[in-house]
C-alpha cells in the first residue's frame, strides 16, 4: 500500500469517526457504564429553588405576547419563578409592547452589544442560584423548567442544556428535513454524551446554568452558550442534557437563511476551539477531553478539508484501473451528485428526502470552511440578524 492510499484510509478514518463513529464507541462506553452503575431516576418535586428566566430579545414586539403566554405556562411555582425580558439596542419598542406586563421585570438600555453582551448585563439583575436563558423565538413545554432544575440538586452539575426540536412536515425545504434530521442525531449524542459524563457545550435555546459559576464573556463572545458551559465543564462541573426540557422553533425558511446561522456558529466554533485551548486538556479532564475531541473538534476543524483530498486522492487511486477504488469513486460521485440534486430541488414543491440529507451535510461541511474564512478576517460580529423562521405560536 503507497503512502497515497495510507492518508485515504487515515483520513476516511477520522471523517467516519467524526460524523458515525463515535456515536457507535458512545454507546458502547454507554451500555458498559449501565451495566457497572444503573441509571436511576431524578426526583421532580423534590427541588425547588428561586429560578430566573432570562430572554434576551432584539427587534421581536411581533412574537412577545406569544413567548411571554408560553413563559407563564410553565409549571413552577409562581412566586419561585421570575421572568426578565432583556431588549438592549431593539428598536421596534419592544420595552413598550412588554408594558402590558407589569409583573414580567423588563431591562433595556439603547446600546446594542450583542447577545453575550446583553447576559452578561442581565446576570448582575439575577438573584437566584439558578438562571435559565431562552430564546424569544422559542416556546418551552410546560415541565421544562422542573425539569432542569431537578438536576441541580447534585452539587457538580454545573449546567443544564434542553433539547432543541425543530418542527417539520412533509412540505418542508431541504433546510427543514436536512436540519431536522440532524438535529435528532445531535439530540441522541447529547444524550449519551450526558449519560457517559457530561454533554460538550449547551443550545442556547433552552440552557440553566447556576449563578455562583456564570462569569462574564466577551463581548465579541459567538457562541456563548457553549462558551460558558465548557468553562464550567473545564472547571471540573459537569453538563446535562436534559431532553424532557425543550424548546421547540421552525427550520430556516431555506438553506440560504440556515448558511447565515451556520456560518456564524462555524465561525464561533474556531473562536471556541482558540479560546478553551489550555483551559481544557487530556490532562486535567480527559475523559471530558476525548468527549471535546471526538463530538466538537474533528467537525469543526478537520473533517472538510479531509472531505476534499479524500475525493482527490481518490481519483488518484482509481486512475490505476484498481476496481475499488473506482466503485469508493463511484460512490462519492453518487452522494454529491445527490446534494446537487437536493441543490436544485431546493424549496421547490418536489420533496425527495434522500437528496435532502447529502446536500445538508454538504452544507454542513462548507459553513465550516465559511466560518474559517469568517473568524480569520474578523467579519463575524457578535450582533448580527437572524436567519428567517416561521414563527412558533405557544400551545
Amino acid at each position: 500500500m503507497n503512502w497515497l492510499a495510507i492518508f485515504f484510509w487515515i483520513s476516511f478514518g477520522i471523517v467516519f469517526y467524526a460524523f458515525l463513529g463515535y456515536g457507535i464507541v458512545l454507546y458502547g462506553l454507554v451500555r458498559l457504564k449501565r451495566i457497572s452503575k444503573p441509571v436511576g431516576k431524578i426526583a421532580v418535586q423534590a427541588f425547588e429553588p428561586d429560578v430566573t428566566l432570562v430572554i434576551p430579545c432584539f427587534n421581536e414586539a411581533d412574537i412577545l405576547a406569544d413567548k411571554i403566554a408560553n413563559s407563564k405556562s410553565l409549571e413552577y411555582p409562581t412566586d419561585k419563578l421570575h421572568i426578565v425580558f432583556i431588549t438592549d439596542g431593539s428598536t421596534d419598542n419592544s420595552q413598550e409592547v412588554l408594558k402590558a406586563w407589569p409583573e414580567i421585570e423588563v431591562l433595556h438600555e439603547n446600546r446594542r452589544g450583542g447577545k453575550t453582551a446583553a447576559e452578561n448585563r442581565a446576570m448582575r439583575f439575577v438573584k437566584s442560584p439558578f438562571v435559565i436563558f431562552s430564546d424569544a423565538n422559542t416556546m418551552l413545554n410546560t415541565e421544562a423548567v422542573r425539569n432542569i432544575v431537578r438536576h441541580f440538586a447534585d452539587e457538580k452539575v454545573g449546567c443544564v442544556s434542553g433539547e432543541k426540536r425543530i418542527i417539520s412536515d412533509a412540505s418542508d425545504s431541504a433546510s427543514a428535513a436536512g436540519e431536522g434530521i440532524y438535529w435528532k442525531y445531535e439530540s441522541l449524542l447529547k444524550k449519551l454524551d450526558s449519560e457517559l459524563y457530561s454533554a460538550v457545550g449547551a443550545a442556547g435555546e433552552l440552557v440553566a446554568f447556576r449563578t455562583a459559576l456564570y462569569q462574564d464573556l466577551p463581548e465579541d463572545t459567538l457562541l456563548d452558550d457553549f462558551m460558558q458551559s465548557m468553562q464550567m465543564a473545564a472547571n471540573g462541573f459537569r453538563i446535562i442534557y436534559e431532553p424532557e426540557a425543550y424548546a421547540v422553533e421552525t427550520a430556516s425558511e431555506n438553506v440560504s437563511e440556515e448558511l447565515k446561522r451556520k456560518v456564524r456558529i462555524c465561525a464561533g466554533g474556531w473562536q471556541s476551539i482558540n479560546r478553551l485551548s489550555g483551559r481544557l486538556t487530556m490532562r486535567k479532564t480527559p475523559l471530558l477531553y476525548f468527549q471535546y475531541i471526538s463530538h466538537r473538534v474533528l467537525r469543526w476543524t478537520i473533517t472538510p478539508f479531509l472531505l476534499i483530498a479524500m475525493f482527490l486522492m481518490n481519483i488518484w487511486l482509481g486512475m490505476d484501473g484498481n476496481i475499488f477504488y473506482q466503485l469508493l469513486m463511484a460512490a462519492q460521485i453518487l452522494f454529491f451528485s445527490a446534494a446537487l440534486v437536493g441543490f436544485v430541488l431546493e424549496n421547490r414543491r418536489v420533496r425527495f428526502k434522500p437528496v435532502f440529507v447529502p446536500y445538508y451535510f454538504c452544507i454542513m461541511n462548507y459553513a465550516v470552511l465559511a466560518g474559517l474564512s469568517r473568524y480569520l478576517s474578523g467579519n463575524q460580529k457578535a450582533t448580527w440578524v437572524k436567519a428567517q423562521r416561521k414563527v412558533v405560536t405557544a400551545h
